[in-house]
């Protein structure tokens, strides 16, 4: 035996816990069966729900019919904000015709120097207007956290009702792939540390633009 196992040993039988493997079959069992609790009722149409509680968190939320208008629709956006026309990308989104629009676009993590990061997002939560986004090699989380300012295109169809429909959806997509991270977003960073003043942009992006492409409903 092992110091590592003589040491593991001795703190299941100080916890009364020796039967391993039967509590790692129950933990797994668990897990490949998850038990949902007590939910709302998201009814109606998700679309305009997720338009609604993102617009409510600060997030200013857009909407075009079709993914070729994505380009046009964020060049206009940037231009009526000042912004500028260059943005760092993550791959999912970064591979549409942007030079047509007029908006030069660098696929790769962001620096501290980039101003705009532009990303896709794995779904989107209705309930709570919550962006879920995944890392990976093709979709560093530093694009939506780093710039200032973060512009997420959301397809309608990827709009759930609620987060366990989401993990519910990240399971069937992705079984036994977890990314090593997953953030939600809802809405601009943002803090009330200092006399309870809401202040946006503390430790991330102070702008946050939501494309809803298509309508799911």
């Amino acid at each position: 035996m092992s110091a590592r196992e003589e040491i593991l040993g001795r703190v299941r039988q100080g916890l009364g816990k020796g039967d391993v493997s039967g509590r790692r079959a129950a933990a797994e069992a668990r897990l490949a069966a998850p038990v949902r609790g007590p939910q709302p009722a998201i009814a109606g149409d998700l679309v305009a729900r997720f338009a609604a509680r993102a617009a409510s968190l600060a997030s200013t939320v857009g909407q075009v019919s079709s993914t070729s208008d994505v380009p046009a629709a964020v060049a206009a956006w940037l231009a009526d904000q000042g912004l500028g026309a260059t943005c760092v990308a993550t791959a999912d989104v970064g591979g549409l015709p942007w030079s047509q629009a007029g908006v030069t676009i660098a696929v790769r993590p962001a620096w501290d120097a980039d101003t705009v990061g532009l990303t896709g997002c794995f779904c989107a939560i209705a309930e709570t207007g919550t962006l879920m986004l995944l890392s990976g090699a093709g979709t560093p989380a530093s694009v939506s956290l780093l710039p200032e300012t973060h512009v997420a295109v959301v397809p309608a169809e990827r709009i759930v009702a609620t987060m366990e429909d989401a993990f519910a959806l990240l399971r069937a997509e992705r079984p036994g792939l977890l990314p090593r991270s997953i953030n939600f977003i809802s809405g601009p960073s943002r803090t009330g540390d200092i006399e309870q003043t809401i202040v946006l942009g503390a430790h991330g992006p102070c702008r946050v633009h939501i494309l809803i492409v298509g309508n799911a409903a």
